[in-house]
């Protein structure tokens, strides 16, 4: 038996949902992309939302409706997924890395007025693994310093900081809808914003740089194909409809694997910080001080080779290959990112995991563990 490290909880609904679309003429730019926008930025509580066929794209193209670029520098977290810092350059900026708060594993706020320069235009905090603990802070600094906040809650959807949910903090906010996120669209992504301004760039940047009103070939601007399905926007709707149910179903997971490793001295286990209403998106473990990163990946491959998928969330942004070769970057240079990078087990972890899977799991982890 495989257990996996993530599934899509899709049922009938969401198949009918498709095929629906696929019957119609309108597969892109039809009605089903305003349905989705429309449902997206009233759940959240924003103005607008602007769908994308990616959360890498939503990132980037909110760089580029805030000018971001060239010359300019936008404070992140090695922490995450590369995409987050990706993006920055994308659009021709440099990312400027903070060390993590060890608790919550997100940037430190109390870091971050270090890194702030007369180039820094803008502040990228990553609310990692759908822990949105320190984002108030957060915006308290980027306010003083007449910062922008983009929000990478790509991971959070559901999440929320003593009751403010999670991409209602920045300026703009970004989710995705990979297939191992809180729902899917197969690819797919969302920008949220309350500036009316800032989401028509968005609009006209994702389908080609088309503006309002302008016919299919003239081009306002130069943009991009980044437009996302009729299609995928079905299968959104009926998604985000089941995000309660999904999350008490995740939530569940998430206790049984407390319950089982808590008492655990060679494991620090994740728990919902005070104030935080999270949404689980994976189930992440943290190996004790003693263990190294070699002892780490043979763990890694024990679990695989039992038929246990599990993985290495994340390792560090800023001593990727290409990081490295840009910006020189060394081991040492984020010691708390680098630290807990080497000693992190993404476990099994989806929706319709059941409790005798989380046993298997936790039963198997802890026998690797007692042979290392």
């Amino acid at each position: 038996m495989q257990i996996y490290l993530s599934r899509p909880d899709i049922t009938e609904r969401e198949i009918e949902a498709v095929c629906e679309v696929l019957r119609s003429p309108n597969l892109s730019l039809g009605p089903k992309l305003a349905e989705f926008e429309q449902a997206f930025a009233k759940y959240i509580g924003t103005k607008r939302a602007v769908a994308v066929n990616s959360g890498t794209s939503g990132l980037f193209l909110s760089m580029l409706a805030l000018r971001i670029a060239p010359g300019d520098e936008v404070i992140t977290t090695p922490f995450t997924f590369i995409a987050s810092a990706a993006s920055i350059m994308m659009a021709g900026a440099r990312p400027v890395f903070v060390d993590i708060d060890p608790a919550s594993l997100n940037i430190d706020p109390a870091k971050i007025e270090a890194g702030i320069t007369p180039k820094t235009k803008a502040i990228l905090p990553v609310t990692i693994f759908g822990n949105p603990a320190g984002l108030d802070r957060v915006c308290e600094i980027a306010q003083k310093h007449n910062l922008a906040i983009i929000e990478d809650s790509c991971e959070a959807l559901g999440s929320a900081l003593n009751g403010k949910k999670a991409g209602t903090f920045g300026t703009m906010s970004v989710f995705g809808f990979y297939p191992n996120k809180q729902i899917t669209t197969g690819e797919g992504g969302m920008i949220l914003t309350n500036d009316d301004y800032l989401a028509d760039m968005c609009v006209s940047l994702r389908n080609q740089g088309r503006g309002k009103g302008s016919s299919w070939l003239c081009h306002d601007r130069l943009g991009y194909n980044f437009r996302l399905s009729d299609i995928n926007c079905a299968l959104g709707i009926v998604q985000l409809s089941r995000i309660d149910q999904f999350k008490a179903k995740r939530r569940q997971v998430a206790k049984w694997y407390q319950e089982i490793l808590a008492d655990d001295d060679r494991l620090t286990v994740p728990t919902e910080p005070d104030g935080c209403d999270m949404s689980w998106f994976v189930f992440v473990v943290r190996l004790a001080d003693g263990f190294t990163l070699e002892k780490r990946d043979s763990i890694l491959q024990a679990m695989r080779s039992q038929n246990i998928q599990v993985s290495n969330y994340f390792p560090p942004v800023h001593l990727q290959p290409f990081m490295v070769e840009q910006f020189g970057y060394n081991q040492g240079d984020f010691p708390l990112t680098e630290a807990v990078s080497k000693s992190t087990i993404a476990l099994p972890f989806h929706n319709n995991l059941t409790k005798d899977e989380v046993a298997i799991v936790c039963k198997t982890l802890k026998e690797v563990l007692d042979k290392n």
